[in-house]
Formats: C-alpha cells, sequence, structure tokens
C-alpha cells in the first residue's frame, strides 16, 4: 500500500488566487486551486494508494476576505468549513491566527465540520468545543494510520487575552511525549501535524532563532521517537525534507503548495520508503464546487473594498520598502498618527510589515487600508522606562546591517530561515540616531524626547499594536505587567474612523530619525 499525506497549512483567506490589490490582480496560488489539485489527486489514486488530507491551521485570517467575514458579514463564516468539507479533509489543526478574532468567530467557522479538529497540548475553556480529541486513528484495508495534532504554544505572546481567557498553552514537545508512545500502540504509521515550524535547520540541525519554545519542530523529532511522518506549518517556509530521518513538509503560505508524503508500505505494513514533496498549484483551474460556494461572498469582498474611505493630499504611496524603512515615509507617519490620536499618547511605533505594501493612493479606498495594514491588531499603551525605550531601538537597529560592498542591507537574522520585516519598527514622538558602524546592541547614539535626552529611569507611554506590546518580535522589554491601556478596536477600523473624522489627510513624513552608515 501506498500512503500519500496531503496537508494544506497557512492559507489564511486567500481563497481566490488573488492578493486584492486590484480587481484584476492573478497570481499562483490560493485555496480554489489547492481543492481543484486535492479532488484530481484524490481521484486518480490507485487502488493500493490511500490519500490522506490535512488542514494544518491558520486558514481563516489573513486576507480581507477574512477580515470581511470576522468585521462586516458573519452570515459568510461557515463558507470556511463549507470549503474545507467540499475537499473532503481527515483532519484539522488550529493555528495561531485561529485566535485572532475571538472565541465566537472561530466557533461558527469550524461549525459542521466533517473532520475532527486534533489538538493535544491545549486545554480548551470549559464549553468551548472547539478542539475534538488529541489524536484520530484512521483505517483502511487493516492498516491504522494516527495523526496527533499539535500546535505552536506560543500564543499568550502574542494573543489578545480576552480571547484566550481560561486556555492553557503546553509545549509541543512536552505533548507529544505523553501521546506518542500511547498511540503507537495502536497504529501501523504515526503522523504528527503541527502548527509550528524548525527552530534549527531541518537538515543541519544548526540553530537559526532563538530557542523560545515558539518552534519546536526539530526538538520533536530529536527527543520523541516514534514518528513516522512530520506535516508543519506557522513559519511560511516551503520544506519538502528528510529531517533526522523522517519525512517532513511544509507548504509555504496562501496555497501555493500542497505538502506531500508518500509512504510506501509492505504486506507486513512496514514502512519501507518515504518521499517528502512540495505540490505547486499554480497551473490548476479553479474547482468549480468550491468556486460556487464563495462566488457571491468573493463578489461582496470587492465592492467593499472599492469603497472610498477619504483622501490623500501629497504622495502616500510606497515604491520603495526598503527606503522606507530606512529613512521613514508618510504613510508610516500616519499610521503612527492614528495609533498616538487613537490612545492619547505621544509616541508611537509601527512597522512596514511586507513589501507588498503599497501605501494610499490619493483617494483612499478600503481596499487600500486592508492591503496595506494586514493585521487585525489592537492597540496598546506601554509605559516603560528610557532604558526599555532605548532596548527596543536597538533591536529596531539590529535590522540592518553593512554588507561587503558597503552598502546597507537587511540583516539576515530578518530574513531567514523566514522573512520577518513585520519585526523592524519606525517611531514618531521621539528623535533618535543610529549608527551602523557601531556593534548590534550599542547602536543608538541619540533618543530624545520633548527635545530632551531620555534617561534610564525615566516613564514614557509608547503606542503599539497587541503583538508588539506583548513582546512579540523578540521585543521582550514589553510585556503584558507594562500595559496601561488598551484601545480593543481593530487598527483597520481605527484608520477608517479617522479618515471619517479628517477625510482629507495631508502625507507628511515626520523627519524625527536618522540612520548613519
Amino acid at each position: 500500500m501506498k500512503i500519500r499525506i496531503l496537508s494544506t497549512s497557512d492559507v489564511h483567506g486567500y481563497l481566490y488566487p488573488t492578493n486584492y490589490s486590484s480587481r484584476d490582480d492573478q497570481r499562483d496560488y490560493g485555496f480554489l486551486k489547492v481543492a481543484s489539485k486535492i479532488n484530481q489527486l484524490k481521484k486518480s489514486a490507485k487502488e493500493d494508494e490511500w490519500v490522506i488530507c490535512i488542514e494544518n491551521g491558520d486558514f481563516i485570517q489573513g486576507s480581507p476576505l477574512t477580515y470581511y467575514t470576522a468585521k462586516k458579514a458573519a452570515k459568510w463564516r461557515t463558507v470556511y468549513t463549507d470549503l474545507t468539507n467540499s475537499v473532503g479533509y481527515d483532519a484539522g489543526i488550529l493555528g495561531n491566527h485561529e485566535f485572532n478574532y475571538g472565541m465566537a468567530y472561530l466557533a461558527q467557522c469550524e461549525a459542521g465540520r466533517h473532520y475532527p479538529i486534533l489538538n493535544a497540548n491545549f486545554e480548551e475553556k470549559k464549553g468551548v468545543g472547539i478542539i475534538d480529541a488529541p489524536y484520530k486513528i484512521l483505517q483502511k484495508d487493516g492498516v491504522k494510520v494516527g495523526i496527533l495534532g499539535l500546535t505552536t504554544h506560543f500564543i499568550p505572546h502574542w494573543e489578545s487575552a480576552v480571547h484566550i481567557e481560561d486556555w492553557q498553552f503546553h509545549l509541543a514537545v512536552q505533548a507529544a511525549k505523553k501521546w506518542v508512545p500511547e498511540l503507537r500502540k495502536q497504529v501501523d504509521v504515526l503522523i504528527v501535524a503541527y502548527h509550528g515550524g524548525f527552530e534549527r535547520d531541518p537538515d543541519s540541525g544548526k540553530q537559526t532563532e532563538r530557542l523560545t519554545g515558539e518552534n519546536e519542530g526539530y526538538q520533536l523529532l530529536a527527543e520523541v521517537p516514534g514518528i513516522d511522518a512530520l506535516v508543519t506549518g506557522h513559519q511560511h517556509r516551503e520544506i519538502a525534507t528528510m529531517c533526522q530521518g523522517v519525512p517532513t513538509t511544509q507548504p509555504g503560505e496562501k496555497g501555493i503548495y500542497i505538502g506531500e508524503i508518500t509512504l510506501a508500505l509492505d504486506e507486513s505494513k512496514r514502512i519501507q520508503s518515504a518521499v517528502p514533496n512540495l505540490i505547486a498549484v499554480k497551473d490548476e483551474p479553479l474547482d468549480p464546487k468550491a468556486a460556487s460556494i464563495v462566488t457571491q461572498l468573493n463578489d461582496e469582498v470587492e465592492n467593499w473594498l472599492d469603497q472610498p474611505m477619504g483622501k490623500v493630499s501629497g504622495d502616500m504611496r510606497i515604491s520603495d520598502p526598503f527606503a522606507a524603512r530606512l529613512n521613514g515615509h508618510p504613510y508610516l507617519s500616519f499610521i503612527n498618527q492614528v495609533q498616538m490620536a487613537a490612545t492619547g499618547a505621544d509616541v508611537s511605533g509601527t512597522a512596514l510589515f511586507n513589501d507588498d505594501v503599497l501605501g494610499y493612493d490619493e483617494v483612499v479606498t478600503m481596499r487600500n487600508i486592508v492591503n496595506s495594514y494586514v493585521y487585525p491588531n489592537t492597540l496598546v499603551v506601554s509605559k516603560v522606562t528610557g532604558a526599555d525605550l532605548k532596548l527596543a531601538l536597538e533591536r529596531c537597529a539590529s535590522f540592518f546591517e553593512i554588507k561587503s560592498d558597503g552598502k546597507v542591507g537587511i540583516s539576515s537574522a530578518f530574513k531567514d530561515p523566514k522573512v520577518q520585516y513585520y519585526n523592524y519598527d519606525v517611531y514618531s514622538g521621539i528623535q533618535y540616531e543610529i549608527n551602523l558602524r557601531n556593534p548590534v546592541g550599542q547602536r543608538v547614539t541619540k533618543l530624545l524626547y520633548h527635545g530632551q535626552p531620555v534617561t534610564p529611569v525615566q516613564q514614557i507611554e509608547v503606542a503599539l499594536n497587541q503583538y508588539r506590546g506583548l513582546g512579540g518580535g523578540d521585543y521582550s522589554m514589553f510585556s503584558a505587567d507594562k500595559i496601561s491601556k488598551e484601545v480593543q478596536i481593530d487598527m483597520t477600523e481605527l484608520i477608517g474612523s479617522y479618515f471619517a473624522d479628517h477625510p482629507l489627510v495631508n502625507a507628511k513624513q515626520d523627519k524625527n530619525f536618522k540612520i548613519i552608515d
């Protein structure tokens, strides 16, 4: 028998092959292409082939379409389950972003599933009923396959407390050590589906990030024997390899790939060969059945995105993302302005999340807003010391490095193994200088607040998105105990409200910082 383990992960609500930058935008990804390919693979499977499908998390958040279903049209929340049911998944895994819009949204999006949600390392709030079991055992022609579900336990470091009230999150490796031996006794093949990634290079074992526990993939295989296949996600990496002898996949993001692990079993049900692979869907047509489920919703989303929200006087378009981060940009100054207006703080930090952020046209539409601010962040005010603020700026300063040719570039730590441009912030309300010729950790050479040097013990309130305010992105100087105020309104709504109050916004760039190379 051949067992083909197909997996999707980090689709993030990109159903159609578009990033919604325009009505005509066309991309090489999207769940409707994924559905077409999976259905094709199932139909073409030979008599001795068993196709098992796993949805590995981060499915219901991340695109303009998911924002629309979360904030504007609750009636459409069932489409996510309708889509996954149409494909016929055997199991689903919770991603960390499944929690971003709260329990009611999650429950409505997951209602009516024909497959279980598996998780072995979370304890959910009593009465929620999202998690069905730690594992699932499937059986065909006398062969038993077990799927154990795990998710990165790092969610409390990012998520709003109200969304995860009374949930408990445990290390994935800790849970696997408990459940894998128990499941191993019952099955012939054991799959671990983990919405998490690798803290070390899967091939060499070299450490690639701080060992915080956010990603435990390498440790999982090193310390937990008995795993026959590992499905991963979370990092948006494209991985198909043998890690410590175990076939492993991670299919990127937005449905550009399907993960595939093929196991060949002999008559004694022993694995004779294992082949990991990634299947591209760029040449696939849209699955007609899946498309029929979401066509009307997508039309509504496109119309909603074209709503005018306000106007910009001047240029708030981003043509060079690197230059915007290095020198500042009117768009970043504007986002800080919105954050300060919403919180009452007079210092603010924000990020240019990725290089697809285009900024705003002269007539600002909802399409501009949601495509430029892609995360469902709320705001906090963090009351920190001058020393904390300087440490935060030092973390920002580590984003850049001087290359061998003498030019400034982005540090590899923010690009490999995962692109993390969202972890570099530009501040308003303070004056600062960064000297890239100095060692990392000693680059902030000037820091003024209201024109005066900031002292280490001075208290300053800073407006930040909730992810950063909880220390996300390796900003340990920010934490929950330093939060003095919360604004529980999504940033996209705050930006829209700001335009409602200020129909014409001047594109003005703060000239408050300098990066010296």
